[in-house]
This record gives structure tokens, sequence and C-alpha cells, in this order.
């Protein structure tokens, strides 16, 4: 096995999820920021293929500083594709989003889904860094496989509606406050589904790029979480108190369906549906928690 590096600023991520690798000869990690072009570029060199996963976590944010996923997704992205031509890389594979599409509304997208109209800045920079990589493939001849995620879910988490659940009922177990009026729904995909799937689009699809929907067929609704997230927690009363409205907050698409027929015509299917994701990934985060 070659060696792997993981460059992360550790925003929303730990030391501790990688502890078991540090002290193989192959591993290393480098704790820096995308925005920091002399280390990153040195960091890609002799590598055979990047895996860029980072982007500003937290979509709300986006709200009151606009510059975020300015910064956290098309300026970091535009830097790790500058990076690979200066260094002679020539393949990524792109952790891009189901808010590319915009709203759809409870139609099933598939990849080919057009006019793609974002209805939030994160939503936006992933479509710009969508296109920055299209560009890079033209005139520079990179291969990437572009990988539109559902609600990637499980133990690690530090943010989404599961964490935000378990941490406001951990502080009052009588009350949950619900973002808007509980029936937004969306496919939910477990992380080793997630990570399965990146790995079979890697091996399946060999175009100068793939664009690749990585989810479930189904979906789940916010009150749906709400009641699994009470049960597992053994909570006997809780009043859920909505705030309002058909979505959580303004950027939030409210209704994502997912068209899955590109993956699953080539032999991939993810081992949990919708709501068997929601329910593992509760479960690890009450465990991990413990």
């Amino acid at each position: 096995m070659g060696e792997v590096t993981v460059y992360d600023n550790l925003s929303s991520g730990s030391k501790e999820f990688l502890q078991q690798h540090f002290g193989k000869s192959n591993f290393r990690f480098i704790e820096a920021d995308l925005l920091n072009f002399d280390v990153l570029r040195e960091a890609v060199a002799h590598h055979d293929i990047v895996f860029h996963l980072a982007a500003n976590f937290d979509v709300r944010a986006g709200i009151t500083n606009t510059r975020l996923d300015l910064q956290q997704g098309v300026l970091v992205t535009h830097n790790v594709l500058e990076s690979m031509r200066l260094k002679q890389v020539d393949k990524i594979v792109f952790a891009s989003s189901s808010t590319v599409y915009g709203e759809a509304g409870t139609r099933a997208v598939a990849e080919d889904y057009a006019p793609l109209l974002p209805i939030s800045f994160y939503g936006a920079s992933k479509l710009a860094c969508e296109g920055f990589i299209s560009a890079f493939r033209h005139i520079f001849d990179i291969q990437a496989w572009i990988f539109r995620f559902a609600n990637v879910v499980g133990s690690r988490a530090t943010h989404g509606v599961i964490s935000d659940f378990i941490r406001k009922l951990k502080q009052n177990s009588g009350e949950l406050q619900v973002l808007g009026d509980g029936t937004q729904e969306k496919p939910y995909l477990y992380v080793d589904d997630c990570i399965d799937g990146i790995l079979f689009g890697l091996d399946h699809f060999q175009e100068q790029i793939n664009v690749l929907n990585l989810g479930t067929d189904a979906f789940t609704n916010v009150t749906a979480i709400a009641n699994m997230v009470v049960e597992a927690m053994d909570l006997p009363r809780v009043e859920f108190k909505y705030t309002g409205g058909n979505r959580g907050w303004k950027g939030d698409v409210p209704q994502v369906r997912f068209d899955m027929t590109k993956m699953k015509n080539s032999g991939w299917k993810s081992r949990y549906n919708s709501d068997q994701s929601v329910r593992q990934a509760i479960k690890d985060m009450l465990s991990s928690n413990e």
C-alpha cells in the first residue's frame, strides 16, 4: 500500500478519529488549512489521487458570513486543483452535495437534472467547485469523480439534525425544539455505506469526469427522526416545539429525493435504507457519548 496523507485543519474533526494510524510508516498527518497554498502544494506531491472532502460544515453560518462558502468551498477547491496541476496529480474524488439541485420538490433527481439552481451559499459553492473541476478536467486532463451526497450520518458527526436533537434532549429531556414544521424529508446515508459507495464508484466508473448521486431511494422526515431519538434515549414524555414554516432555515431545501438508477445499474446499493441509516447513527452517537 502506498503512502496516505490526511490534510485537515480540525475545524470539525479530531485527531482521536485517526489515532489508530499514527505511527504507521505509510501514514502522514498534516494539520493545516487548505487556504495555505504553499503547505498544500507540497502535501499533494507524490500522490496518485486526491480525495477532497473538506468544506464549510455549518450551512447556516453562510447566512451571516456570505464569504465563508466562497473561501472554504470555491477557493480551497481551486487551491487543491492548482496544487494537483503543479505536482502532476491527475485524479480527484470530490464530495459534492444534493444541494446543487436546488428545489426540485418531490421529484427524484438524477445526475442530469437541470437547471441547477442552489438556494444556499453552501450549495452554490459546491456547484461552483464542480464547475472548476470540469474546467481543470478539460484543460489539464485530470480525471474526476464527483459524488453528490445525500445527508451522511454516523457516530462522528459534530453537527446535523441527529446530533442537535441528542444535545437538546440531554439539556432538557421534556421538550425538543424542531426547526420548521417537521415535514422536511431527505434521504439519509450511513457513513459506512458512503465510504463503500465512493470506492465502488471509483472502481466502476472510468469516464474522464464521473458525476454520481450517492444516497438512498428512500427518505426520512424530521419528526420521524425526533421520534427515533426520543425512543432510543428512552424518554417517556417529550413535547415537540416546532418553529414553523416548511423549512428549517433560509437556504434549507425541505424536500429532497434521489434517483439512484446510475449507481444501482452498476451493481451498488446501500446496505441501510434511509430510516435504518438514521437509527444506526443514533445508536452509534449515543454509544460513543456514554
